[in-house]
């Protein structure tokens, strides 16, 4: 697992992939700090971070396209799928490789929290609470992205269903305060991603909404396996 690991990070930085990602990712995270503190007069963080959620619908595909629907297309994955190795390592290190990329990027996008110190106090804890719900669904949608890289060898047919299931999943909290039904309306607030990342933007450390995502990774990657087991034996 630690070799496939290192192989998938590796293959970030030898290919334009990684610093593509880290370069969007970083300028979308700084247009959206300025415009929501610097230029709002605010040391408060909680749009910031709404709208790095909301960014994630196009970044996240970007950084899980690639990992197993381009094994499939070069045809690498008959390596993967007869190794000595189990496919649940397989998995969980081509996640985990993701997943890294994914908070070092984030570290790095906390830079701009440096800019507003000049201007006023931030508070400390509340953004602690927003990047842990922040990392949590970065994590659930990487597990998503790869089970779907994981149905497809074309890259761009990945990254495209990646796009959609996200947005879906984040789009269902903006239309759960419109729905009249209240029966449906519950069910709806209890399956929403962003619903439940409230509790992290209001400074609360939500141990049900924790569970919820890791129970959205744990999953999707239990679906990979799947997938790529179901390979194997064909």
């Amino acid at each position: 697992m630690g070799a496939i690991y290192k192989r998938e990070l590796k293959a970030y930085f030898i290919s334009p992939v990684g610093y593509v990602f880290m370069g969007v990712f970083l300028v979308l995270s700084g247009v959206a700090f300025a415009a929501s503190t610097l230029y709002a007069s605010t040391s408060s963080t909680s749009a910031y971070f709404t709208y790095l959620l909301f960014s994630f619908i196009v970044l996240i595909p970007l950084l899980t396209m690639r990992l197993l629907s381009e094994e499939r297309k070069l045809r690498t994955d008959q390596l993967l799928l007869t190794s000595p190795v189990s496919l649940h390592a397989v998995v969980l290190a081509k996640f985990f490789a993701a997943f890294t990329l994914f908070v070092l990027t984030l570290g790095l996008s906390c830079l701009n929290f440096l800019t507003v110190l000049p201007y006023g106090a931030l508070n400390g804890a509340l953004i602690f609470s927003q990047l842990c719900g922040i990392v949590l669904i970065g994590g659930a949608f990487c597990a998503i992205g790869l089970f779907l890289s994981a149905i497809t060898e074309n890259q761009l047919v990945s990254a495209v269903l990646s796009i959609g299931t996200i947005f879906a999943l984040l789009g269902v909290g903006l239309i759960t305060p419109n729905v009249q039904n209240n029966t449906l309306r519950a069910v709806l607030k209890w399956i929403s991603i962003f619903d439940r990342y409230y509790t992290f933007g209001y400074g609360l450390f939500d141990f049900v909404s924790v569970f919820y995502y890791l129970s959205i990774a744990v999953i999707f990657l239990f679906l990979t396996v799947r997938v790529m087991e179901k390979r194997r034996w064909a």
